[in-house]
């Protein structure tokens, strides 16, 4: 799974989730290249901006992050929906007042849908019955501009909503990044892990996620080591890793950052954190998204790649 299978509470906002950043103080370590940054290439300038340019079309497309809209939290029994305020679901208004009723018996979800109402199913029509919650195209529900889905969190099952109009999507101003720097993209070791083993990920949703990591990355700045435990989405895709620095809150995203790098060569591996970028709930209160672990906390400001989005 993309982490976006873990990427809210409706009750969780805009204030940075439980993990708390360290301090910045004036002696935390810094590469030397930061007060004058090492100027990059030009094809890793390019590189990085056509990457960026991607990474921005996929967050604001019609059906990307900042289309959502709503997270509701399925309760054991019936759940109704709409735009009426006797609902448990509340939809957005211009929806009808009473769409139907999600009906939840442990890991199964029925949809009954109220005389009148058209709804879609993987862009078919749909009369009701079951639905899945394997997040695919063939699961996603329609009403109108809608786009409304169940996703499995543990034991909890939410809706997640969507709406191209949404007001972050209409919004957007762009994510303010810091200088591409050629100090910042670094080659490491990787160290595998003598067996499989399991990282403990916490969640804004208080819960906590064991995830495969396949090992750790190791690099240094300015003479000193770092360590990341990175996690696996899949068996043969890049490393995934979840980490903090201390520009968190300051400068960049308070809940830390998420960066890829691919597989080692020879035991080599090249974190670029000019691609480090912000985490869905940087932008959304309805994204449910993982947290740094405490060994992915660097004591090291880490000037690169995205910083914080308006206030979050």
């Amino acid at each position: 799974m993309r982490i976006a299978r873990l990427l809210t509470l409706s009750a969780v906002t805009f204030a940075t989730p439980a993990f708390t950043a360290p301090p910045a103080k004036p002696s935390m370590t810094k590469p030397a290249e930061t007060k004058s940054p090492e100027p990059p290439s030009t094809s890793l300038e390019a590189e990085t901006r056509a990457w960026h340019q991607k990474r921005v079309a996929n967050l604001t497309a019609e059906d990307g992050w900042l289309s959502l809209v709503g997270l509701h939290w399925l309760e054991e029994g019936d759940n109704r929906l709409g735009s009426a305020a006797d609902n448990d679901f509340i939809f957005p208004a211009g929806t009808p007042a009473h769409i139907g009723t999600l009906t939840r018996k442990g890991s199964q979800v029925t949809f009954t849908l109220q005389p009148g109402v058209t709804v879609t199913r993987g862009g078919q029509p749909f009369s009701g019955g079951t639905v899945g919650t394997r997040e695919g195209p063939e699961d996603i529900l329609g009403l109108g501009p809608l786009r409304f889905y169940l996703i499995p969190r543990g034991d909890k099952l939410g809706l997640r909503v969507k709406n191209p109009e949404a007001p972050a999507r209409k919004q957007f101003h762009g994510i303010p990044t810091w200088p591409v720097s050629a100090a910042w993209r670094i080659e490491g070791r990787f160290e595998p892990a003598a067996s499989p083993r399991k990282l403990a990920v916490p969640t804004v949703l208080g819960t906590v996620e064991d995830m495969n990591s396949p090992g750790t990355l190791v690099f240094q700045v300015n003479g000193q080591e770092y360590r990341l435990d990175p996690v696996l989405e899949s068996e043969s895709g890049p490393f995934f890793v979840i980490f903090g620095d201390q520009t968190n809150r300051t400068e960049s995203y308070g809940a830390g950052r998420f960066l890829y790098v691919d597989p080692p060569k020879d035991g080599r591996v090249v974190l670029d954190f000019n691609r480090a970028y912000n985490p869905p709930c940087a932008f959304s209160p309805y994204a449910t998204c993982p947290l740094p672990p405490a060994q992915n906390r660097l004591k090291l400001s880490v000037e690169a790649g995205e910083k914080r989005y308006g206030d979050h």
